[in-house]
């Protein structure tokens, strides 16, 4: 028997139950790819990551990243999350404000400010780009969209380690009073080989610019209660539009409200076009995990 260090944050929160949840198993050493899916589909959070003692020279740790049916080169949430659970452990320790994760994804630098339950911790995101634009009546957008209340740009499909189609709508009362076509979303995300729809809409709220909701058709079918990556595309895709909300490239986002959970993400577009994605995480559970390992 050999225990783990096993912890589950909230992340994009600043209290228990507001954010995504996210397992963290820290002593991820010999535990090999069948045993790392098998823990993320016993979780069955969004994603489970597991810490690794880092090779690369530079570089805080290493980072694996598994949804309950597969590993993920990148998710916004589970890098934040994990940087939290490090930092707490006393794995890392920022150089100079920054860690330094490597995985899938590459080598991505997350900014640490302030300490204790007010810190939060921002990640680079991968590098996004806009795949197309289209017209809401271009099939097979149509029927995804159809009936919702639509703003002034136009729907893109934007890839930025994961790819979403992303669409504003007319008001934030609109926007969360809108009823996804799940079957529509679904046949969407699989003939684009995209994530699903992410909406948004601008905000008159002092906290937040922008309300948003990711709206996952492929390969299960729900509504994500805060997405890190889906926003850093989002981000990446105002600003390309010169259509960022505020005069300073960093502003908030609400997003999970419909799905009972009250997240905050803080989104930054700096001087060399890079998107930093992150925001407060709260530790919920703090113990260990029995898994066996085979032999």
């Amino acid at each position: 028997m050999r225990l783990r260090r096993y912890q589950q944050v909230d992340v994009f929160a600043d209290r228990p139950g507001a954010g995504n949840p996210l397992a963290v198993v820290l002593d991820a050493e010999g535990l090999g790819d069948a045993a790392m899916q098998a823990i993320a589909r016993w979780t069955r959070l969004p994603e489970t990551t597991f810490l690794l003692a880092p090779v690369a020279p530079g570089t805080s740790y290493r980072l694996r990243i598994f949804s309950p049916r597969r590993e993920v080169p990148f998710a916004g949430h589970p890098s934040v999350g994990s940087a939290h659970v490090a930092l707490a452990a006393g794995l890392a320790t920022p150089v100079d404000g920054l860690l330094v994760q490597d995985g899938l994804a590459g080598q991505l630098p997350l900014r640490v400010t302030g300490t204790g339950p007010a810190r939060t911790i921002a990640v680079r995101t991968p590098r996004s780009r806009v795949v197309e634009t289209a017209s809401p009546e271009d099939p097979p957008l149509r029927a995804a969209l159809a009936g919702l209340p639509l703003g002034r740009l136009p729907p893109a499909l934007v890839e930025g380690g994961r790819r979403w189609w992303l669409v504003e709508l007319a008001d934030e009362a609109q926007l969360r009073a809108a009823a996804p076509d799940w079957a529509a979303i679904g046949a969407l995300a699989q003939a684009t080989d995209t994530m699903g729809v992410c909406v948004f809409a601008r905000s008159d709220d002092p906290v937040y610019y922008l309300a948003v909701r990711a709206w996952v058709g492929a390969p299960a079918q729900f509504e994500d209660a805060a997405s890190g990556a889906a926003n850093a595309t989002l981000a990446a895709y105002l600003a390309s539009q010169d259509a960022l909300p505020g005069d300073s490239g960093f502003y908030r986002i609400s997003q999970g409200r419909e799905v009972g959970h009250d997240a905050i993400i803080e989104l930054q577009v700096d001087g060399n076009g890079d998107v930093w994605s992150g925001g407060r995480v709260c530790t919920v559970v703090d113990g260990h995990i029995d898994w066996p390992v085979a032999t």
